[in-house]
């Protein structure tokens, strides 16, 4: 937007155009939040009440990226910078910390974390052995917050099945781990079991229960095969929505939407779709 867009009462607090650094951010972001002069909406937000965007524009970076929409991914970061930023004005306003906190914070640690890079460490090592060495770091920043228990630290707001991950791995540096994914297989089998007998019974809490577990296990056996389980959800959601809309085209061609088919059919049509996407180079 344009500086001369801007009321001229806000004029003096907002930086030129030409200034598309953090403080011109920071100056809109602290005007939209102006008890007497912002935005209703913006004054009106939490913490909690953003969050959930927060998440939301995180996934939208990820997306843009996969599908490697670069023309798409500077306003998509853009988006989720914006989230910082709003966070950081809510707890300035608390008196809580600032933007200039935020940003020393995620400093500091990268320096901490890297002692190959900026201490005395060698940095001639695999990353394997990098990864191992920032998991010893992290273990260490977690003793000084005094986080007691294992799984302490993993947040809560993760996506499930990440977060699944994530408590399966703390669990496993202490020894409390499958040897390999033949025995996570056979828990598979086993909460299968369990999941047959559940849905037989009227008991719609206990059925959810045993489909919660072997989600869990589910994930606990990607980890064993080293798999991200959510990027092979997300290949599996893609490829659901090409062969679906290989059939809704299938039925175009003929005037007709899926509506007007039945199951059998377009089964049928899944299969060529599958078929198709199978033979091609």
């Amino acid at each position: 937007m344009a500086q001369d867009a801007i009321h001229p009462a806000l004029a003096d607090r907002i930086p030129a155009s030409d200034e598309t650094g953090i403080p011109r951010l920071l100056a809109i972001m602290a005007a939209l939040r102006d008890k007497h002069t912002g935005c209703p909406w913006d004054i009106e937000q939490t913490f909690a009440t953003i969050a959930p965007y927060t998440i939301e524009e995180a996934h939208e970076v990820a997306d843009a990226i996969t599908r490697e929409a670069w023309d798409e991914l500077p306003g998509e970061l853009g988006d989720l910078l914006l989230q910082v930023v709003f966070h950081a004005q809510m707890a300035d306003e608390a008196g809580l910390f600032d933007f200039s906190d935020v940003v020393a914070s995620v400093s500091d640690k990268m320096v901490t974390r890297h002692p190959h890079i900026f201490g005395d460490e060698s940095r001639d090592k695999s990353a394997e052995q990098q990864v191992r060495d920032w998991e010893a770091i992290k273990a260490k920043e977690r003793a000084a917050k005094a986080e007691k228990g294992v799984l302490e630290g993993v947040a809560l707001g993760l996506p499930a099945l990440m977060r699944a991950v994530k408590l399966q791995n703390r669990a496993a540096r202490v020894g409390f781990d499958w040897p390999g994914p033949e025995q996570v297989l056979e828990k598979i089998q086993e909460e299968c079991t369990e999941l047959v007998e559940a849905r037989a019974s009227t008991d719609h809490a206990h059925l959810t229960e045993e489909f919660g577990d072997l989600l869990f296990v589910m994930a606990n056996l990607a980890r064993h095969l080293d798999i991200d389980p959510e990027a092979a959800l997300r290949d599996a959601n893609a490829k659901f929505t090409r062969r679906f809309q290989s059939i809704e085209a299938a039925l175009a061609a003929q005037g007709r939407r899926p509506e007007d088919s039945d199951l059998a059919e377009m089964d049928a049509l899944w299969d060529e779709a599958k078929a198709a996407e199978r033979s091609a180079p």
